[in-house]
């Protein structure tokens, strides 16, 4: 797979062959990534909703009107759902969401999702992430100079240096991760990826199998 590799300073480019990318020939882990996709979502919910059934909420039980002679449908107690102020029926309550992943699934979906992102020419690898002050001016100037139209970007390196961190940090549309702590669904998230020399020897070494 072949990728955009820039200099530090984002001025020159080439493309390099990262022999150890994933690839895909058929429809092969789509299935996975988008079983992946949902249980990252769904381990993301507190699942802390809660209503009252008539049994919890508050209200007296007495009768409210007689059985018979009224001329309406009779009533037992104010606490039934359709009572102003009643109980809800079948409303939420307290439960885990949360969906477990086998290992071969999540590594199949991760290199899916390397694919695809790369394939929508989506992942560009640069030297080296660093900048001389914490300055924004500067890793914005550097960020245009890679991606000269870009909106949401996912910035990735091996382990952030303090400036880089603190200037990039300020910069709307720019999230940063460290390589190691990358997800499938950052790289869903995301259509495009700037990541260091090492961040993607660490990507690609996990995608392979690695820790």
């Amino acid at each position: 797979m072949k990728l955009k590799l820039f200099s530090a300073d984002g001025t020159k480019s080439e493309d390099k062959d990262f022999v150890s990318f994933p690839t895909f020939d058929d429809d092969k882990g789509v299935a996975a990534l988008r079983q992946v996709v949902i249980a990252h979502q769904a381990n993301r919910r507190q699942g802390t909703a809660s209503t009252k059934t008539r049994a919890e909420v508050a209200g007296s039980g007495k009768k409210l009107f007689r059985q018979k002679g009224s001329g309406t449908a009779r009533q037992g107690t104010r606490r039934v759902p359709h009572q102003r102020h009643g109980g809800i029926a079948h409303g939420p309550k307290p439960r885990d969401f949360s969906q477990k992943i086998n290992r071969k699934m999540k590594s199949l979906a991760f290199q899916r999702a390397l694919f695809e992102r790369a394939t929508d020419g989506g992942i560009c690898v640069i030297e080296s992430i660093q900048i001389n002050e914490p300055k924004t001016a500067l890793f914005t100037k550097v960020l245009t100079s890679v991606l000269p139209k870009h909106g949401k970007v996912l910035i990735i390196d091996d382990a952030f240096e303090n400036n880089a961190a603190l200037a990039a940090r300020n910069i709307n549309g720019v999230s940063m991760t460290e390589a190691g702590n990358l997800s499938t669904l950052d790289v869903v998230r995301y259509r495009q990826i700037l990541v260091s020399a090492k961040g993607i020897e660490t990507i690609l070494a996990r995608a392979n199998g690695g820790e």
